[in-house]
Formats: C-alpha cells, structure tokens, sequence
C-alpha cells in the first residue's frame, strides 16, 4: 500500500506543483480531479483538461510524474450520470467517455464517477436506466483495459432535499449494481466515511467486495450524537434556522473511523494500491497552506498504519 491525495483540494495552482507537493511529502501516487472546466460542483477542479488533451501533453505529464516518482492512481470525475435534465445526463456522460479517453492516453488503468440518480423516476427505473447507460460506459472502458469505479456517497440533497441523490451508496445496492454490469472492470472507490455517517458496517462489506474494490479514500467524518439524538437520521430539516448536521468530514484520524482496523482487513482482502487521502474537512479549507495543514495531519495519522 502506499499513501497519495485527491488534486482537487488544493485549489486552482498548476497540477504540476501539486504533484511536487506531494512528491515532497513522501506520497507515490496522486488521483487528479479531471471536471469540465465549466461546472458548478463542489470540490471539483480542472487539473486536466481532459476535453482538451493530446497526447503529446499527456506525454509531458507522465514525464514530469515520473522525475517526481510518481504515477496517477486514477482520474477522478464524479458527476450525475443519470440526471434527470437529458441534456446535462448527455453533458455529464459524454465527459465520461473524455475521460476514459484521457486515461488511455496517460497510460492510467482507472477511472473514478458517481452513477447519480433521476429523482423523477422509481428506484427500480433508475437501476433499469443505469444498466443502459453504464453497460456503454463500461463496455468502451474494457477495449481499452481501463477499470470504471463508483464512489460510495450516497450525495444526500443533491436533487431533492433529505433524499440520497445516488443509486450505489450501500452493499444492498452494489450487489444490484454488479448483477447488471457484471463487467470485471467495474468496482468501487470504497470510502468508510459515507458509510459511517449512515451508521453503517465499513469494515464487513470489505471481505464481500474485495474484487471490486480497485481504489480507496481515506476521508474520516466525526458522528455527532448530541445533534443525531435531536435531529435523527435524516439529519436537520429546517436549513432556513440556526441548526447544524449531525456528521461533519474531518481528516482522517480526527474522526470516528478506525482506520488500522479498515486498513488491516484491505490487506487481509488482499488490496494493496493507494490509500488517497479525500480533503473535504472545513477546518482546514480556505487556503492552500490550511489545505495542506490538513494533508499532513492525515500523512502522519495514516503512514504509521501501512
């Protein structure tokens, strides 16, 4: 195993000082944020522009990269495959397909989205949807010996207020995701934090899903009981008066997650790529150095564990 980082946390500066940072820090991998430059997506960033590669620049990244000693443990776009809005679900699956094009040119064997979810349809009618629309997308993936993983977040309140707005947030529905899409090449990017804040298992489903987890995120998230026991779990209702959610993201080790535990049952299933670390902690967001305060809390707390 070894330790790398989500590009996108830091901001707008050049991927190539990013990647130096990191190299710096002692991590051997970086996933790279690959949004549209034009989107309205939180925690979203354009470190390549993957609508615009070629391969003579994609050539120049791996060659700096490797000066550095380092490689691209995926590209990462995670955005609402099957949105309601059939122009943005066109928009959105398209870049996909960018994307996957750009990891063929940047020699990268996996790629990273959300399924997303209609929100004006049934549950079994979206699953009936995902299967036409990430049959293709998977399929187009495999000539090319590239993976297609799906993060765990359930996106609570993405479409509607209080609902989940994706299909793929718990192991009830990755055994339905794989019972349709098969495919070798598709799995997860397995986050525990999503599913501690649900109150869920994350280290059981680790052994059943141990050949679809191709990537992993380490992002920790702190239960509040107090706030839970007042609001429930659907979390607080009334967003117009002073209020605050139950669970908040933290870097790893400042939370609830036991990450030796997660990480030693990773090995007992046999998964030996990068632990990625996922900033999305707002105590240390709102510049680049408290940004990068918050990578290293989550070095030191994580490298003792690999």
């Amino acid at each position: 195993m070894h330790l790398g980082f989500l590009t996108g946390c830091m901001g707008n500066i050049p991927l190539k000082e990013k990647a130096q940072w990191a190299a710096d820090h002692g991590m051997k991998s970086i996933e790279i944020s690959c949004w549209p430059k034009l989107n309205d997506r939180d925690y979203s960033a354009t470190d390549i522009d993957v609508a615009a590669l070629t391969q003579e620049k994609a050539d120049e990244i791996n060659a700096y990269l490797k000066e550095m000693g380092l490689t691209i443990s995926s590209l990462a776009y995670y955005d609402n495959n099957l949105a309601a809005d059939l122009k943005l679900r066109e928009t959105v699956n398209n870049h996909v397909y960018k994307v996957i094009d750009a990891a063929e040119m940047l020699h990268v064997d996996t790629i990273g989205t959300f399924v997303g979810r209609d929100h004006t349809i049934s549950l079994q009618d979206n699953f009936i949807l995902f299967e036409k629309i990430f049959s293709d997308i998977v399929n187009y993936a495999e000539k090319k010996n590239i993976r297609v993983m799906i993060e765990n977040c359930p996106m609570t309140g993405w479409q509607v207020a209080g609902l989940p707005g994706t299909i793929s947030f718990s192991p009830e529905l990755w055994r339905e995701m794989f019972s349709r899409v098969p495919n070798k090449n598709f799995g997860l990017n397995y986050d525990p934090s999503h599913l501690r804040f649900m109150l869920m298992d994350y280290i059981t489903p680790i052994k059943e899903f141990k050949d679809r987890i191709f990537h992993v995120h380490a992002k920790d998230v702190l239960v509040k009981e107090k706030v839970l026991s007042e609001v429930g779990v659907f979390n607080k209702q009334l967003f117009d008066r002073p209020g605050e959610s139950y669970w908040v993201p933290t870097m790893p080790g400042l939370g609830d997650i036991d990450f030796k535990a997660w990480i030693d049952a990773l090995k007992d299933a046999g998964y030996d790529g990068v632990i990625s670390i996922e900033h999305e902690d707002p105590k240390y967001e709102g510049s680049l150095e408290k940004v990068q305060k918050g990578l290293e809390i989550a070095l030191d707390n994580l490298r003792p564990l690999i």
